[in-house]
């Protein structure tokens, strides 16, 4: 495992990229309607990203094609986005959007209601939001990566929730997927995760919950990850680093 510590320089530059992220983020989710459609969505973050001095990170990534993924209710992620995916009222529709700025990566998402949602959805991702905010506690010098996974499982299941385990969070740089793994349960066979956090590492941490099994299930497009059993799924994701004094998100819209 290669774990690359980024300096200030590196972190001012990602800061950028994290902040072009969250502000197309944000224009997305004041989109969102019943009647739009997910192609409509990936149009405006290319513009947007170029727009900005940046380039769509996830776009020619390993051929996908597109902006954003975007996975609605039973989708986890990865969903393509497309001009024939018409929103609906009660949908859950999960954003995920890459900026790399100066060859610097930004990374973050979000799961967010159509319309009126039920209840259940509505808790759903209250959770999933409140996962990643514990994760994110976590995110502090001389903690380990292991309190990172174990606050996020607790928060989840704590709350009737199950956590998806073959997809995870992971260091990002000038690569979207860098070391170290970053997984949203504590899985004992991974000695890495006694790794102690130290200033300069940025991790993308990407709690994924449903409301039902965590196993998982790919598409015949070979992209869209689904719940094995057809229930809602929810994902949240910032781009993190770790400070002399705790943490700094880097793609919030916070000062």
């Amino acid at each position: 495992m290669a774990v690359i510590y980024k300096d200030a320089w590196e972190i001012d530059i990602m800061r950028q990229a994290g902040r072009i992220a969250a502000t197309t983020l944000q224009a997305l989710v004041r989109m969102v309607a019943p009647g739009k459609t997910t192609g409509e969505l990936d149009r405006v973050a290319e513009e947007m990203i170029r727009g900005a001095g940046a380039r769509p990170t996830f776009k020619g990534y390993r051929g996908y094609r597109h902006t954003i993924c975007a996975s609605v209710n039973e989708e986890i992620v990865h969903g393509i986005p497309s001009d024939g995916r018409v929103l609906k009222e009660g949908n859950i529709l999960s954003i995920d959007i890459g900026a790399t700025y100066k060859g610097y990566v930004g990374d973050t998402a979000i799961t967010v209601p159509v319309g009126r949602v039920s209840a259940g959805a509505t808790k759903l991702m209250e959770a999933c939001q409140g996962a990643l905010e514990a994760g994110i506690a976590q995110m502090n010098p001389g903690k380990r990566l292991v309190d990172v996974s174990r606050a996020i499982e607790q928060y989840s299941t704590e709350r009737g929730f199950s956590v998806v385990r073959n997809y995870c969070g992971h260091g990002v740089g000038r690569d979207m997927h860098e070391d170290p793994q970053v997984p949203n349960y504590v899985d004992p066979n991974l000695p890495y995760l006694s790794m102690e956090l130290r200033p300069g590492l940025v991790l993308a941490i990407e709690p994924m919950l449903c409301e039902g099994t965590y196993r998982t299930r790919t598409l015949g497009d070979q992209w869209t990850v689904v719940t094995a059993d057809g229930k809602l799924s929810a994902h949240f994701e910032h781009t993190i680093v770790v400070t002399q004094e705790g943490h700094e998100v880097l793609t919030s819209l916070k000062p």
